[in-house]
């Protein structure tokens, strides 16, 4: 698919990560307006509750863009979503009427701006573990290459329960966690700041309908609305003493930043991929009846306090997963689980083959063992004080990215004392 052009210049940039072709949601705000719904298109964000509260648009028979999140809108299913896409592209076509883009151009607002919020109401949270690379080189890390996959792991996508209620958007500050570890060679646990707190790249799918059924790879790919940038920070030391025999628990509860933009499964329609061949069939409910994945290039960018640029520390693709978020979802609901418009899958730590590929500090230092050099000279183990990650993905099509926003957060120091009052 080429380039949909637009009369909003700015979105007909080739570098330009919000073109025609993409129009993803969030949800942002103008000085000490209230947060409300909006479409980035180009430099611009196309306030779509000043729209609908106006007439111009009316994508439900109900109000939907009257609350400072796209819950309502997702709940409205399939149907209304397709519908209200192809309305806001023929209406900021380079064809529509002057009527019509002298009615939206009074809703346009620069995106310089504005500022971003969450952009739904996480319902639940779940993260898997489907990153076949990250969980061979975690595996052998620990557990050595003759075993470093559990004997699941090709049958089945592992994941865990997280908590919805530290799930922030892009931009906001986190702090480095205080928790009970064990040192090596320590004899009893001691409650401290974290040691070795890390970063994980991964994609967000969103569910977007709701079910209290089994449901196929297809229906579940299906209740998919869209997909973000997701970062499970991730508290290495915790982790490895509270682990067994349940898993992560307040390792992973910290913080997840997520990007600012709902990239619809629409607009990704394009760029679909397969997954991988299978060493193991997969049982009947989790094979896919075509491509899942998603060819997006993603980036890991490390700037350290007071450094003027980013140094690249990694750069790997979502389509390097095992299972989908499909897959993801489907076995998910295989237990009867109810899902709910609003709930969050992370698709698990995405990592390539190469050292350069590697979607986390623990890879990439190698547990901290090989600590690397950033471009400014620092040299890396974990995320330090300070320290700003960045994720950032795109789709490449003919002439057009396809972008998701920046997914950045600062680490601040550890309270003297957490438990001060």
């Amino acid at each position: 698919m080429p380039l949909l052009k637009s009369w909003v210049e700015s979105a007909n940039s080739p570098q330009s990560p919000f073109p025609l072709n993409n129009l993803p949601y969030g949800i942002f705000s103008v000085g000490s307006d209230v947060p409300r719904c909006g479409v980035a298109i180009g430099d611009k964000v196309l306030d779509v509750s000043k729209l609908e509260a106006s007439g111009v648009i009316s994508p439900a028979e109900k109000t939907v863009f009257d609350k400072p999140c796209w819950n309502a809108f997702m709940d409205e299913g399939a149907k209304v979503w397709n519908g209200f896409r192809s309305t806001l592209q023929d209406m900021l076509g380079v064809n529509a009427g002057r009527d019509v883009q002298a009615a939206l151009s009074e809703a346009l607002v620069p995106m310089a701006s504005a500022q971003l919020h969450m952009p739904f109401v996480v319902s639940e949270y779940t993260d898997f573990y489907s990153g076949r690379n990250h969980a061979l080189n975690v595996g052998t890390m620990f557990r050595g290459a003759e075993n470093a996959l559990p004997p699941n792991w090709l049958h089945i996508p592992i994941g865990y329960n997280g908590r919805a209620s530290s799930i922030v958007v892009s931009g906001t500050d986190i702090r480095r966690p205080w928790g009970q570890l064990k040192p090596h060679g320590v004899d009893v646990p001691v409650f401290e700041p974290c040691k070795r707190f890390d970063m994980e790249l991964e994609i967000g799918a969103i569910v977007g309908t709701r079910s209290d059924r089994p449901v196929s790879v297809q229906e579940a790919d299906d209740m998919i609305f869209g997909y973000v940038l997701l970062n499970d920070w991730s508290a290495r030391d915790i982790q490895a003493w509270e682990y067994q025999p349940l898993g992560p628990f307040q390792a992973k509860a910290t913080a997840t930043t997520i990007s600012p933009w709902i990239v619809t499964k629409a607009a990704l329609e394009p760029f679909r991929a397969d997954t991988p061949e299978r060493e193991f069939p997969l049982l009947p409910y989790l094979k896919e009846p075509g491509p899942m994945l998603y060819d997006i290039e993603l980036e890991v960018l490390l700037q350290v306090d007071g450094g003027n640029e980013a140094s690249t520390i990694a750069t790997t693709n979502y389509s390097e997963m095992y299972y989908s978020a499909a897959q993801q979802l489907a076995h998910h609901t295989s237990s009867g689980c109810p899902m709910r418009v609003g709930d969050l899958l992370g698709s698990g730590t995405i990592s390539g083959p190469e050292k350069s590929s590697r979607g986390s500090l623990l890879e990439l230092s190698w547990g901290g063992k090989e600590p690397f050099a950033l471009e400014s000279g620092e040299m890396r183990s974990f995320i330090e004080d300070n320290d700003i990650v960045t994720l950032c993905g795109h789709c490449r099509g003919d002439g057009f990215v396809i972008g998701f926003g920046d997914c950045t957060s600062k680490l601040l120091p550890a309270l003297d004392d957490p438990y001060q009052r």
